[in-house]
């Protein structure tokens, strides 16, 4: 460990109330990096408003300064490879620094979203079917295994980035193209009709879930960053126990992946109100349109105070 860094101890741990020195990690080299900035700028300002000592990093796998840094915590506002891998998480457990998130493996299972499925569905949580397309799938096969329309999408990128609904045989092979050409791996998997609900977690209480209804087809990157006329609704009519369901489904998903302090768990319910595992999101956006913010100031936790919360929960799992 270099002079720079600091190794807390439980007896040195900041108490309750006290003036943190917090790292708030953003940017990354993946394709949401945009989205990481946007949500590391609105945590840093969060936190400084609490009082708190905070620098701001863009960081990179070519720039990791930061990590050097001293700090009490650290909050890694990233998103995608890299940031919400188990990259980054390394490095941070590798410098003895607590902070925000899953830990180095949960957040590598996490980030892979075959990987994910096949763990959550031996545990008998349904997910719809699914193929992995790579490089030498293109080159001798022409058409999926399952019914159209499907989901294509890279294995290891989040807020929908490469995302797209095919319908019709002629478009599938050339989205798979996109997906594996920029990402190596797309995941081909089986479209269902219904409504999106996504179940925020908090230390372990699953937050008030959301149906998500963007009023254009689906729910792409620039319905979820963009648009302004995506609904996000807390009372959309589904009956109590689908709620609950999606609530203690989520808290098992997190369990089972092994995440700590926060997750998002996307969900689809069908027309006969089944829910079908979609993915997790251990490191979820925290900008004006993110939806764990939204489900927590809906429970009456401003989006301070939930940053706030994240850093003490993160301090107390170090100790």
């Amino acid at each position: 460990m270099s002079s720079a860094q600091t190794e807390l101890h439980p007896d040195a741990t900041p108490g309750p109330g006290r003036r943190l020195r917090v790292t708030v990690l953003a940017g990354g080299p993946s394709a949401e990096r945009a989205v990481s900035l946007e949500s590391g700028r609105a945590v840093a300002d969060a936190l400084r408003r609490r009082g708190h000592e905070v620098f701001l990093s863009d960081i990179g796998p070519e720039q990791t300064s930061a990590l050097d840094v001293p700090a009490d915590v650290v909050f890694p506002a990233l998103h995608g490879p890299f940031g919400e891998d188990g990259t980054v998480q390394r490095m941070l457990e590798e410098r003895g620094l607590p902070y925000v998130g899953p830990d180095s493996r949960a957040s590598a299972l996490a980030m892979d979203k075959a990987a994910t499925k096949q763990v959550l569905a031996a545990a008998g949580i349904d997910t719809p079917a699914y193929e992995v397309w790579d490089a030498e799938a293109l080159a001798r096969r022409a058409r999926p295994g399952l019914d159209l329309p499907v989901i294509v999408k890279p294995v290891d990128q989040g807020s929908s980035v490469g995302t797209a609904v095919v319908t019709e045989p002629a478009a599938f092979l050339p989205a798979v193209r996109v997906a594996v050409g920029n990402f190596s791996r797309a995941l081909v998997e089986q479209f269902i009709r219904g409504d999106e609900l996504t179940v925020g977690i908090v230390g372990r209480q699953p937050l008030p879930p959301i149906c998500v209804r963007p009023r254009r087809g689906f729910y792409d990157y620039t319905a979820k960053y963009e648009a302004d006329d995506t609904e996000y609704l807390f009372d959309a009519g589904f009956p109590n126990d689908v709620l609950e369901r999606a609530k203690a489904l989520s808290l098992r998903v997190f369990d089972l992946v092994g995440c700590r302090h926060l997750s998002r768990v996307d969900w689809m319910v069908d027309g006969g109100q089944r829910l079908w595992f979609l993915e997790i999101n251990t490191l979820p956006g925290f900008t004006s349109h993110s939806l764990v913010p939204k489900a927590a100031a809906h429970v009456g936790i401003p989006f301070d105070e939930l940053c706030e919360r994240l850093v003490r929960l993160a301090l107390e799992t170090r100790a």
